[in-house]
């Protein structure tokens, strides 16, 4: 990246970003993400870290679409299967998790290829986990139900296991801040109080970002609808079902509220029927790619792809070597 400083004469000339490299490919769901960045692997010598809030999970392979074992045995991987599906992961985490294995990669002179859906995650990576999220309506009229079920003393006892500072600090017949808090973490996967720590910190990377992107929607919608239907001849129900038979594992938990493996959890539960659960599980999937695609359009990636082009790893492959990388 090219920076502007004056010299003696005060004409400006262009300055090397002296920061290390590094890729950022981000897109919705189905957009082929996982197959680029391997695709990329055979002409840049990169090293891929999943920017993904499921892939960190252990066990959940099929509905995560995480890459096979001959992948992951050819192209090294980061951050994939580090957790247990009843741990928790946040942001926080991913960050930390991220910038390590970002050194990690330098250090054996590979170049770190970012990749995944989760938009959050990129963001808190390059510009920090602050600000806090505005209100969600729809999160606050949750929490509110739960509370009236369960009073708020019980819910403040729910924040001080998610968030024993923020506990703490928020008495327990305070109940707008204690909303507040468990809407954070519901919103953000990190609790209250290490979102308030964490400053606008500089990052050490130069960021090459690239999303990808359709301008048909009803393309997307019908790679999303043939994945899901693979998915599911795969065994992705008899993965569910070995899930919801650990007893440490709840509906609340993270990793079962990922779109698929809720609606197939609820399925499990008798909330309704196989078809119905498979149908919601489709929607709520088409619903979070719309997200993210909304998400790429407001953080305005400076390298934009069409995800169905046919000529598309040559563009991809132009636009890293241009980048000087």
């Amino acid at each position: 990246m090219a920076m502007e400083a004056s010299n003696d004469n005060g004409r400006l000339l262009p300055m090397i970003d002296p920061r290390p490299a590094a890729i950022f490919l981000a897109g919705p769901t189905a957009s082929g993400k996982t197959d680029l960045a391997v695709a990329i692997s055979e002409y840049f010598d990169v090293s891929i870290i999943s920017v993904d809030s499921a892939l960190v999970y252990r066990g959940m392979d099929i509905g995560t679409a995480k890459p096979g074992a001959e992948v992951l045995a050819r192209v090294p991987h980061y951050l994939i299967d580090i957790r247990e599906p009843h741990q928790s992961y946040s942001a926080a985490d991913f960050c930390t998790d991220a910038l390590a294995a970002m050194d990690n990669v330098r250090a054996q002179g590979r170049i770190p290829l970012l990749t995944g859906g989760t938009m959050l995650y990129f963001r808190a990576l390059e510009h920090g986990l602050s600000p806090l999220p505005g209100a969600d309506a729809e999160v606050r009229a949750d929490i509110e139900q739960e509370a009236v079920r369960l009073g708020w003393p019980a819910m403040h006892d729910r924040l001080a296991r998610i968030d024993p500072l923020s506990g703490q600090r928020i008495h327990q017949n305070d109940p707008q801040r204690i909303q507040r808090a468990l809407e954070v973490y519901r919103l953000t996967g990190t609790a209250l109080s290490e979102l308030q720590q964490q400053a606008g910190r500089p990052f050490p990377w130069r960021a090459i970002r690239c999303a990808l992107g359709f301008s048909e929607r009803q393309a997307l919608h019908e790679r999303i609808a043939l994945r899901l239907h693979s998915m599911l001849e795969e065994g992705f129900l008899n993965e569910v079902e070995m899930l919801h038979k650990r007893p440490q594992l709840t509906a609340q938990c993270s990793s079962m509220r990922a779109v698929g493996y809720r609606q197939l959890w609820a399925f499990l539960e008798g909330e309704y029927g196989y078809a119905e659960a498979c149908e919601k599980a489709l929607v709520a999937t088409r619903q979070l790619a719309k997200r993210q695609l909304t998400w790429l359009r407001r953080e305005k990636y400076s390298h934009c792809f069409e995800a169905t082009k046919k000529d598309l790893l040559n563009e991809v492959l132009k636009t890293l070597h241009n980048a000087s990388i």
